[in-house]
């Protein structure tokens, strides 16, 4: 399917971003991105089309000086955040806390400090609002030990996704937890061994040498499905690959349950109805 979108992902040399990058150029559409150091895969984007600029997620200047530069751009359809490091990883009594901090900086503070900026050159002239996606990842529904930092980053994501979408009603924000997918991400895990990352070490080695993972082509599908679908479906929402209907059936499921896909706790009724 031929498209004309002017898209922006922020990480585009990542493995998502890359592959995101290949595939919406292919349909047609213009492809812009972020890397912070130059590699084969910033290469190679280059040379299919994809215009690319330098910014560093831990440097306020740099992801200033980006959201400068988008302002002098075509205004954009379809903005990707799609940086996330796992590191530090252990237990929280253990860890840095200077590593902890700034983790949670790179995968939550930075990026909202960049997209808080390239708000103002979104396109308003269609009749599809302009979609923010971002990336989830794992601890929504559990406690995952030594990845605090990580995960709480990430639940932070979740729920600004919801607030971003309530406040700037002529934009679609929503958020994809792509799950076990097998990228460079998970590096952090096999460097931090059985000491640091405890058996985690043993289940990352399992999910990655048996081919357990999500596969690359449906996170590609899920993230084309999100960014055409309406903002009343989609919009605040935190969609798993895995596990949600996030297809046409995501709609129906709405109508029944319009908090469906959200971050809540009902049934408290600590003062006498639902908190």
């Amino acid at each position: 399917m031929k498209t004309n979108k002017i898209i922006y992902i922020q990480a585009v040399s990542s493995d998502i971003g890359h592959h995101l990058a290949n595939h919406w150029i292919e349909q047609g559409n213009s492809v812009s991105g972020t890397y912070r150091t130059m590699s084969s895969n910033v290469e190679a984007l280059i040379e299919i089309g994809v215009k690319v600029t330098e910014c560093n997620l831990n440097d306020p200047q740099s992801i200033d000086a980006f959201a400068d530069w988008t302002l002098g751009q075509p205004p954009w359809d379809v903005f990707v955040l799609a940086a996330g490091v796992q590191e530090p990883i252990g237990l929280f009594s253990t860890i840095d806390i200077d590593l902890w901090e700034a983790s949670i900086y790179q995968n939550f503070v930075s990026q909202f400090r960049l997209l808080r900026k390239v708000l103002e050159s979104r396109n308003l002239s269609t009749p599809h609002p302009p979609v923010v996606l971002m990336f989830a990842g794992g601890g929504t529904n559990s406690a995952t030990v030594r990845y605090s930092a990580y995960t709480i980053s990430k639940i932070a994501c979740i729920k600004m996704c919801e607030l971003l979408d309530a406040e700037v009603r002529d934009t679609t924000f929503t958020i994809l937890g792509p799950g076990w997918v097998d990228t460079k991400i998970h590096e952090a895990t096999l460097r931090a061994g059985e000491e640091n990352a405890g058996e985690n070490l043993s289940k990352t080695r399992s999910m990655l040498e048996d081919g357990k993972c999500n596969p690359m082509s449906r996170v590609i599908e899920c993230c084309d499905w999100i960014v055409n679908a309406p903002k009343e479906v989609v919009g605040g929402r935190n969609f798993s690959l895995a596990h949600d209907p996030w297809d046409s059936n995501a709609i129906s499921c709405i109508e029944n349950d319009p908090d469906l896909f959200r971050l809540r706790r009902f049934g408290n009724n600590f003062f006498g109805e639902d908190a």
